[in-house]
């Protein structure tokens, strides 16, 4: 069994040490941690896809929070799936200790409460992230009307 961490920032600017520092004291080394830079609007990311093909059957992936799974409602069930149900790896959510796999839940209204949860927090990620999205654009078009001009300053041609 092997602990792995997951880390994601959807910009280069945004820093990972919060993540970084938790999954790291839950005992992952720093060579198992895959961290990806990028929208978690889908899960073509080069470290989760790298973290994938290292997965095997009863290993732990630690995740600060669900959000940093990815962003997508149906992406997460999806991938919440072939993680825990078709690859037999346990997640552990940080924020959120009923999301650890690691434990048995009894009966079907244990893991009745467990989907309910996932789904509950998955909708919330991408709720957020469409509310993100949706301010950016009034922000730009609020920055236009200003006058703000956005992309490369148009160069002049030379004559010749």
């Amino acid at each position: 069994m092997m602990k792995y961490g997951y880390i994601r920032v959807s910009t280069k600017e945004q820093v990972i040490d919060r993540q970084f520092i938790a999954i790291l004291n839950e005992g992952v080394l720093k060579t198992k941690i895959y961290v990806d830079r990028a929208s978690g609007k889908d899960f073509v990311r080069t470290g989760f896809q790298n973290l994938l093909k290292v997965l095997k059957r009863g290993d732990e992936v630690y995740i600060k929070s669900i959000d940093k799974l990815g962003r997508n409602y149906d992406e997460i069930i999806k991938v919440w799936n072939v993680l825990t149900k078709e690859k037999m790896v346990n997640i552990i959510v940080l924020d959120f200790p009923l999301l650890d796999t690691r434990q048995k839940v009894e009966g079907v209204m244990g893991k009745f409460i467990i989907d309910l949860v996932l789904q509950t927090l998955s909708y919330v990620a991408q709720v957020e992230r469409e509310n993100t999205h949706q301010r950016q654009m009034e922000g730009i078009k609020a920055a236009k009307k200003r006058g703000v001009k956005f992309g490369r300053p148009q160069l002049t041609k030379p004559e010749n």
